[in-house]
């Protein structure tokens, strides 16, 4: 991907690499280091093996992610996010926390209603 085709928003950019929530679940997993599909597919709850081969050639493509192929029968095929993957590191931290405290605040809402 070259700089032309991204938008001039940041923003905009950011969601463009990981658009949905697939990507953003894949990335989670995969910042704890390199994982084959079959674990990727067993962590990503509710992902088909369609929807999952697709968003992987979508991150390798965008240059999120390598793919690494073993030649042995049966294959073995493992994923490793790249350092501009790593550098994603804060932008799903920040997702946590927030949803960490979103949970806290519902929470506290529900208490103060009931």
């Amino acid at each position: 991907m070259n700089s032309k085709d991204l938008p001039k928003c940041p923003i905009e950019t950011t969601i463009k690499m990981l658009g949905c929530k697939w990507k953003v679940l894949i990335t989670r997993d995969l910042l704890t280091g390199t994982k084959r599909f079959c674990e990727l597919k067993k962590s990503v709850k509710g992902i088909t093996q369609k929807v999952l081969t697709s968003k992987l050639r979508e991150m390798e493509d965008l240059g999120l992610l390598e793919r690494k192929i073993y030649s042995q029968t049966p294959p073995k095929v493992e994923y490793t996010l790249t350092d501009i993957g790593y550098s994603l590191a804060p932008v799903i931290d920040a997702m946590k926390i927030w949803g960490k405290d979103f949970k806290k605040y519902t929470k506290l809402v529900e208490k103060m209603n009931s």
